[in-house]
């Protein structure tokens, strides 16, 4: 590289040519032959490994900082699951086994470990994400899974509905009777969700909404619990209010709606509902994405989503909030939350994979002097250069998502307008580059680690695949990014 830098300014004579030769030469060795008396000094090695000096460090206090105030229930987390080897996911599973073990581990947790972390979504969400985050590291299936139920969709009733909606279904959510569904994302529509074709049409007349998928662009695709487990799902769909002019209906704009689609005893699929299996995928194939449609199915006036609009008995629309736009950006704005916590679990994700890499660079031991013993590889200069900034990044990343953390927890409960619009650009734009950073640092990680790093037990594979997604869910990263205030 250097060579093509310098040949590029033009040609150069014998001596210069021979000169630049040998510096590069000198350079190479350095990596493969570390030497005591280094005339470049400003290259030279660092003793990670064996000879520095061991330092006295507090791991218990050091962990207790970084991890903070919910280590402890952090540790419940990995103390259950460590209880249960058969909960457990092996290396080789089958996309439906991996389903079904899934499911009973997110149950598992609830119901016998006594984790319920759908108490802390709104109450407490950095207790939540410290949650999300240990759950992550066993499985990051089971992570996506439990985000779905208790973020997406029980957060959609929580933070969309009113009092009437979380009296009735809180204890179902947060047991994991009511396993549900986030229907948003359709097969045409994802990122541009004021796009959104599904149509919810109020009948006066038997005081229902009527959910239809009026084409096939409108399916919800990639909805997660869809497949096998869901029973319900919050459908954003567009609220169509009939009119007595020509018109016919009146477009309110997107709104939120509770549809159950299996029988709570039978587990069958409603009439009028058709559930497809989007079938396996690149990563996270414990998590059961679905495809739904609606062909004229009927749910209750009070099953709408009502915090900022709502539909009387006889037909009028009433809100607090004046135009469409301003009720789409607050329906939105309460979903942030989502997007939080994949930054979040995304730095957890870049926590693992440096660890791997780096403990494995400072065990493994490759080249050296002649006759003496050989050389940790994390003592080379391109191994520090492949992992230090890496390290010192994931830092950075912990600390700036715990700010993010602090202040979506100040947002929810002071629901102050600068802050929100803090948190939406700040959101954005963590989400953004934090995902596509440890998505790139996976693959270094994996090199980092040579032959053995490709070994499915060191976990780099299932942790680039499982991770690849966090770049589009929750947001397109090149969407993001154009949101984000400079």
């Amino acid at each position: 590289m250097e060579l093509q830098k310098i040949s590029s300014k033009g040609p150069r004579n014998s001596e210069e040519t021979a000169e630049l030769v040998n510096r590069r030469i000198n350079l190479l060795t350095l990596h493969l032959n570390p030497v005591q008396d280094n005339p470049v000094q400003e290259l030279e090695l660092l003793r990670c490994a064996g000879k520095m000096k061991a330092i006295n460090v507090s791991t218990e206090t050091l962990s207790e900082y970084m991890r903070g105030k919910h280590r402890d229930i952090q540790e419940e987390v990995f103390a259950y699951f460590n209880s249960r080897p058969e909960l457990q996911t092996p290396i080789e599973i089958s996309k439906d086994e991996h389903r079904e073990l899934c499911m009973k581990q997110l149950v598992g947790l609830v119901r016998e470990g006594g984790i319920r972390p759908f108490r802390y979504v709104v109450d407490d969400p950095s207790k939540y994400f410290a949650i999300a985050e240990a759950v992550g590291s066993v499985d990051m299936s089971l992570g996506i899974k439990m985000g779905v139920q208790y973020s997406l969709w029980g957060g959609s009733v929580i933070n969309l509905g009113t009092k009437k909606h979380r009296d009735k279904y809180f204890d179902g959510i947060d047991n994991v009777d009511y396993p549900g569904c986030f229907a948003m994302t359709e097969l045409h529509h994802g990122s541009n969700v004021q796009g959104l074709q599904t149509v919810a049409t109020f009948d006066p007349l038997t005081d229902e909404f009527i959910i239809d998928t009026p084409n096939d662009g409108a399916i919800k695709w990639w909805i997660g619990n869809a497949a096998v487990h869901g029973k319900f799902a919050t459908v954003f769909a567009r609220l169509m209010l009939p009119t007595h002019d020509t018109k016919g209906v009146t477009d309110m704009g997107v709104h939120a709606f509770i549809v159950p689609i299996r029988d709570m005893k039978t587990h069958k699929t409603l009439p009028g509902v058709e559930i497809h299996d989007c079938g396996h995928k690149v990563g996270l194939n414990g998590v059961d994405n679905g495809a739904l449609r609606f062909r004229s199915v009927r749910i209750p006036r009070d099953n709408l989503l009502n915090r900022f609009g709502d539909v009387s008995r006889d037909g009028r629309y009433t809100s607090s909030l004046p135009t469409i736009s301003k009720r789409f950006a607050a329906t939105l704005g309460e979903l942030v939350g989502g997007r939080v916590g994949l930054a979040y679990s995304s730095v957890g994700v870049l926590k693992i994979a440096v660890v791997i890499a780096t403990r494995y660079s400072l065990l493994r031991q490759q080249f050296g002097p002649p006759q003496q013993p050989e050389v940790s590889i994390l003592d080379y200069q391109s191994q520090q250069h492949k992992l230090m900034p890496m390290l010192a990044s994931t830092y950075a990343f912990h600390f700036a998502t715990l700010h993010l953390v602090e202040k979506y927890s100040e947002m929810k409960k002071s629901h102050d307008e600068e802050l929100i619009g803090d948190v939406h650009a700040l959101s954005a734009g963590l989400k953004a580059y934090i995902t596509s950073y440890t998505a790139k640092s996976l693959s270094t990680c994996r090199e980092a680690c040579g032959g053995h790093g490709y070994a499915a037990v060191n976990r780099f594979g299932s942790l680039r695949n499982d991770h690849d997604i966090f770049q589009t869910f929750e947001g397109d990263n090149t969407v993001l990014l154009q949101q984000v205030e400079i």
